[in-house]
Parts: C-alpha cells; structure tokens; sequence
C-alpha cells in the first residue's frame, strides 16, 4: 500500500452523513499528494460536476474507499473483480458484516494504509452464468450470493441441483441460495443456512422453504461446479444476484455456479475480528 499515487472512491446515495464527510476526505487526500477519482453521487456530495461512471473510478487507482453500508459494497465489489485493489469499506450508518470501520474510524485507518500497516481479509467471489439452451443469456459476479426463487404469487417451484457429476435431488421449494462464506451471514443465514468462516473454501447450498423438511442446506467445496435447472413455468421464477441484479427465468434455464478467480481485498480493522462483528450484529451472548 506504500506508493499510493490515487485513491478511488464509491458512495452511497442519499446519505446523511455523505456531503459531511466527503469534502474534508477529498481535502485530506489531496494534502498527502494523492489524486482523486470518484463517482457521481460522491461528486454530488463535494458540489462538483465531474464525476465519474462507477466502472470508470477503479482505473489507474492503487486504492478504494466505498463510503456507505454493506450493499454500497456489495456493488462495488461487482466493479471491482478484475481489479487487485484493496478496498477500505466505511459504514455510514450502524456497523456492517462488510463495512466495519466507522466514520470516525476513517483517517486512523488511513494513515494505516498509507504506511502499509494494515490488515487485509481475501473474500471469495462467485461466478454465475445463466445458460438458455446452448446460449448464454447472461454472465454475473456476487460476494455474497446467488438465488434462485420464485415470484411473488407463485406456487412452489421445481429446481434440479446438480454438484459437479453428483445429482444432489430437484429441489420443490420456494428457492435455493448459492452462498459464498462471505454471503453465509446474509440471506443464507436467514433461511436456516450455516455461518462459514471467511477462509473456508467452501459453498453453501440453502433451500428456501423446502417442501421435504430433511431437505437441510449443504456445504460443497468451492472447486466443484453447482448447476441449478429451473424446472418452473416461464415467469415463475428468477434469477438475483447480491439482492441487487434480478432477471426473469424461463423453463429449462440452467444456472451455472463457480468459484471466482478473483478475490475481494477487504481492508479490516484491527481492533475487531470476524467473531467480534457476529457477537455485535446477531447479539451473541445477549438475553
């Protein structure tokens, strides 16, 4: 991290805190020599008009700030996967499983970076590719995962799960999750799924709902292949990725999971380990 020559930076729209925070982290930055290069909504909060398109701010950077909370990351995280850059992700609001340096936690961290004493966490990614016969309709990258669920409406749906040569059962529920360990807290966590540690490398795969109740999630390892066909009539069912990309599927869609070669680089505090976040945001420990 010694040598950073420009620094990008990402923010979260409509946050209070932004216009605060903004101009006096541009001026830092510039006091210590270093160019800037932000995106639109960060522009908005300095008053200047040159911001630039979020897949432009990470070019020629040594370096990211993702001012917001866990979904500004989640975000960023999809502009950055053919970038080795190590992020610092700032929660503007209360902590988050991601962003878990404060506000007021900024500068110290910082000048860490700067002199190359900070501690980086590797996340691995998922890479999904949504297949339409022998055509591929789309091609997507998540943090923390990928489900596939049915539509508001719909009765239950019909989802064959393979894992690499292995026929794990067609699923009849209301969706199933593919969730990194990173997404293992999100909404995996919410539907029953394990909690894994971020170095694991592994897969969780988590029905939503399932009709047979020994349907339980299960844990794969991250080099093995997980392809998900979409038994459901054409409408029925679609295709999130990160809670933030949504596409429609039609019958005989097949969703093709894999380990990413790219990694997040997770700048951390070093005042609080992973089991430190997890006692706070699920209150572990607390009557």
């Amino acid at each position: 991290m010694e040598n950073i020559r420009t620094v990008g930076i990402v923010s979260k729209a409509n946050a209070p805190l932004g216009p605060k925070i903004v101009p006096g982290l541009l001026a830092w930055l510039r006091e210590h020599n270093i160019e800037v290069r932000y995106d639109k909504t960060t522009a908005g909060y300095a008053g200047a008009d040159d911001g630039l398109e979020r897949e432009d701010v990470p070019k020629q950077c040594q370096f990211i700030i993702v001012l917001g909370g866990d979904g500004t990351l989640l975000s960023a995280a999809r502009v950055l996967k053919d970038y080795d850059i190590p992020v610092l992700g700032v929660n503007l609001g209360s902590l988050g499983f991601l962003t878990a340096i404060t506000a007021d936690e900024l500068y110290p961290e910082l000048e860490r970076a700067l002199h190359g004493k900070h501690r980086i966490g590797h996340r691995a990614m998922l890479d999904c590719t949504l297949m339409r016969g022998q055509e591929q309709v789309g091609s997507y990258v998540a943090l923390n995962d990928i489900v596939v669920s049915k539509n508001p409406g719909a009765q239950m749906i019909e989802l064959e799960t393979n894992v690499g040569n292995h026929h794990i059962c067609t699923y009849k529920a209301d969706g199933l999750i593919v969730a990194t360990p990173t997404g293992s807290t999100a909404y995996s966590l919410s539907a029953g799924g394990p909690i894994v540690f971020p170095q694991v490398e592994a897969l969780a795969i988590t029905p939503i709902c399932p009709h047979v109740l020994t349907n339980r999630p299960v844990i794969v390892p991250n080099n093995m292949v997980i392809q998900i066909i979409s038994k459901a009539g054409g409408g029925s069912a679609h295709l999130t990725v990160d809670g933030q990309i949504d596409v429609s599927l039609q019958s005989e869609d097949r969703i093709i999971c894999k380990a990413s070669k790219n990694l997040l680089r997770l700048i951390r505090p070093p005042r609080l380990l992973y089991f430190d976040v997890l006692r706070q945001k699920l209150k572990w420990g607390e009557r």
